[in-house]
This record gives structure tokens, C-alpha cells and sequence, in this order.
């Protein structure tokens, strides 16, 4: 038992993929239904939990953002928003340049097509009433994108009003959520993504996704490191000092970050590794350990990359003009993601679906490719810390001061010290 549990949620899902592909084809049809059924329940609560999972990340988290170091933790969020969403955009167009000649018109367009697979779940759970009676009817009480606003309209509120009340609330709403990510939707991952396998296997399609898919695997670790290297450009650019050395100085935050696959764990790290770069110890505290939350740019080029190659697989809309709404939402996401592992594809499932298209079958590949590159997304995304960390020394002159804690909030977080604590302590 203590074996099992010993081993990470990685390589649960190889071993799911890998079962998956090996019982589709013997699989007995009554069992596979059994699979399926269960699939179809996950979906189903999944759809149902993703607006809610929305709403309690990103309204606290907007809430949070208004409430610290005045205008320098405005200005870090805007800086880290921006390094990811141009992470997101180099991620789109190295994708579409290298992917669409392998990848599109696969013959794949069906790809959540049950009936070649031969089984069928025995009940369904749909979010909108159907004809049939096999089929439980499980509506999100708000939709995705009402969701997105709605936490708008209340994240902004809070910084304005600074209701400590609602504050609390909204905190201790997002504790619910993760415990939701961390205890139900990500321990049901494996089981879901085996399911999917099994009927692609079955359906003959498995075997030509793996195959094309190892391509993207490639691409996404290359353009990790090309992110890394522009980040480094610009800090060093702003700094003067060399990029090179800058980037090497962080290895041990990168190696720390791809053993553990936790922001929250590589942060001490990170910390000396920042300060060797002439950043300030107050600039330093003060950046690495909120950065560690927000700045998730290896996370958007892995989700940008595979979403792009679902997308060519099934003749989806890959043009700039409809997926660049999709990235600038999908940043935001990224700010408000919860440090479990899977936790920002969780939060970004909702969009895959809204602005994507999304089904369950392309949902699942999106979990399952996410998790494979979790360590080397985490490792990229604290390494980049680094260098948002020299660009911010650069424009305080090293001194932060006073500034990096509002002292009106102090009562706030004495109140709630573990929910406003806890999704900067879980592994991201």
C-alpha cells in the first residue's frame, strides 16, 4: 500500500495510457461500457465543477492582487501576465509553422466518436436535457464565461470596498475548490484517462495519437528553454548583465523545481539562486515567492502546444483571429491556477471547452499530455521567476521597502491564516 502510494501521479497516468492501449482491443464490450459509464460520470462532474472552480480561484485571487504592495505588485502581475501571454503566442506559432503539416487532416475528426470503438457507457451524464433515457442531466449552475465575469465584478469589488467579510469568504471558498482538485478530480485521473485510451485503442485511433503526439512532446521541451532564453534577453538587456550567466545562476532552482514538480517547494531555492544575479534581498522576498502563483509560462506553452495539436487532429479552428481570445483568457487562468498538480489544466479545462471546443475525449488528452511535462513546465516557470525578479530590482533600484506589505491587510490574513496561505504551499 505505502508502494502505491509512493508513486506520483505521473506514473499513474503512463500506466493508464499504457493499459489503456493494451486491453482496448479485448477489452468485452460490457466491461468497456463500465469504463465509459464511469467516464461519462467525470465528465459530467467535471463540466459541472469547472465554473465553480472559476469562480473560486480568480475572484480571490483579483482580490488578493489589489491588496498588497501598491502600485510595484501591480506593475510584477502585469509584467508576469505579459511574459506569459507571450509565452502563449510564441508557443501558437511555432505549433502551427511545425505541427500543421504532420498533424492535420489525420482522418482523426471524430476523434469522441463512440460507436467505433463498439462500446457504449450505460448511463450518461449530459449538462443539458436529451431524448434519452439513459441519460442523467447534470446543468453547472453558471456557465464559463458568466463565471469568469462574475469573478471579476467581485474581485474588483473587494479591492475597491475591502470587505473583509466577503474577503474571507471568497478565501475560504477557494480552500473548498482546491480540496475539490486535489482530493476528487485529480486522484480520478488516472481511471478517466485509462478509459479514453481504451476506446481510442479499440476505435484504432490510439496508436496514431501517441505516435504523432511525440512530436509535440519535443516542441514543448524546446520551447521551454527559447522562453527562458528571451526572458533572460530582456532582463539582461534591462540590467546589464549577461543572460547566459543570469540563466545559469538559476540551475539549482531549475533542477530543485524538476525533481520536486512544486513551485511552492523550490521557492528557498529559487530565492539564492535570484540573489545571485544582484537582485535585493527585499526585491527577492518579495518577488519569487508571489511570482510562484502568478507566472506560469512554461504551464501556457504546454497547454498552447497540445491544444494546437488536438486541434489540427480534429479539424479544429486553428487560425490566430480565434484562438488569440483563447490565450489572453487563458492568462488570467494562469494567475489564478491552484499549485496541485494538474491544477492549472483543471482551471483551464472550462476554456478548452468554451473557446476551444473541447469534448471529453480531447479534454482528457489535454489532462494527460499536461501532466507528462508537469516537472519541466514548474522547472521553467520558477526559472522565469528570476527574471522578472531582475527586471523588477532594476525598476525599485533594489528597495522595496515598506512597501511590500500593506499594513491594512494584516488583520485580514492574521484571520485566515490558513486558507490564505494554503494554495501558495501545495505543489504547483
Amino acid at each position: 500500500m505505502k508502494l502505491l502510494k509512493s508513486i506520483p501521479l505521473l506514473g499513474w497516468i503512463l500506466v493508464a495510457i499504457v493499459l489503456g492501449i493494451l486491453t482496448g482491443p479485448v477489452m468485452p464490450a460490457w466491461l468497456g461500457g463500465v469504463f465509459l459509464t464511469y467516464n461519462s460520470i467525470f465528465s459530467g462532474f467535471l463540466g459541472f465543477i469547472v465554473p465553480l472552480i472559476i469562480l473560486g480561484l480568480v475572484m480571490p485571487a483579483i482580490a488578493e492582487l489589489g491588496k498588497g504592495a501598491g502600485k510595484w505588485l501591480g506593475i510584477t502581475a502585469l509584467i508576469a501576465y505579459g511574459s506569459t501571454i507571450l509565452a502563449g503566442l510564441l508557443a501558437y506559432f511555432v505549433s502551427r509553422w511545425l505541427f500543421t503539416p504532420s498533424l492535420s487532416g489525420s482522418g482523426l475528426a471524430e476523434l469522441g466518436d463512440d460507436d467505433d470503438s463498439g462500446f457504449e457507457p450505460f448511463i450518461s451524464v449530459v449538462g443539458s436535457a436529451g431524448d434519452s433515457a439513459t441519460e442523467i442531466v447534470l446543468e453547472p449552475v453558471i456557465g464559463v464565461m458568466s463565471a469568469l465575469i462574475l469573478a471579476f465584478v467581485i474581485g474588483i469589488g473587494l479591492t475597491a470596498f475591502h470587505s473583509k467579510v466577503l474577503f474571507r469568504g471568497a478565501v475560504e471558498f477557494r480552500t473548498i475548490i482546491e480540496s475539490v482538485i486535489r482530493r476528487i478530480i485529480v486522484p480520478a485521473l488516472p481511471l478517466f484517462i485509462f478509459g479514453i485510451f481504451m476506446d481510442l485503442s479499440a476505435s484504432g485511433a490510439a496508436v496514431t495519437i501517441v505516435t504523432k503526439f511525440l512530436l509535440v512532446v519535443l516542441v514543448s521541451f524546446a520551447l521551454t528553454f527559447i522562453v527562458l532564453l528571451v526572458q533572460y534577453t530582456v532582463a539582461g538587456t534591462m540590467t546589464g548583465q549577461n543572460p547566459f550567466k543570469a540563466l545559469w545562476n538559476m540551475r539549482d532552482a531549475y533542477f530543485t523545481a524538476l525533481g520536486t514538480s512544486s513551485s511552492a517547494a523550490t521557492i528557498p531555492v529559487t530565492l539564492e539562486s535570484t540573489k545571485k544575479n544582484n537582485v535585493s534581498n527585499s526585491v527577492a522576498g518579495f518577488v519569487v515567492p508571489l511570482c510562484a502563483t502568478i507566472h506560469l509560462s512554461g504551464s501556457m506553452v504546454k497547454i498552447t502546444c497540445f491544444s494546437i495539436a488536438v486541434l489540427l487532429l480534429t479539424g479544429g479552428d486553428v487560425s490566430f483571429g480565434a484562438y488569440l481570445p483563447f490565450i489572453l483568457m487563458l492568462g488570467v487562468m494562469m494567475i489564478a491556477a491552484p499549485g496541485v498538480p494538474g491544477g492549472a489544466i483543471a482551471a483551464a479545462a472550462g476554456l478548452l471547452a468554451q473557446m476551444l471546443g473541447f469534448g471529453e475525449v480531447e479534454v482528457g488528452l489535454m489532462f494527460a499530455a499536461y501532466i507528462a511535462l508537469d516537472s519541466f513546465g514548474t522547472a521553467t516557470n520558477v526559472t522565469g521567476d528570476g527574471a522578472i525578479a531582475m527586471i523588477m530590482n532594476k525598476l525599485t533600484r533594489g528597495n522595496l521597502g515598506a512597501q511590500a506589505q500593506d499594513p491594512a491587510d494584516e488583520e485580514v490574513q492574521t484571520a485566515v491564516p490558513d486558507a490564505t496561505t494554503e494554495s501558495h504551499t501545495l505543489a504547483q
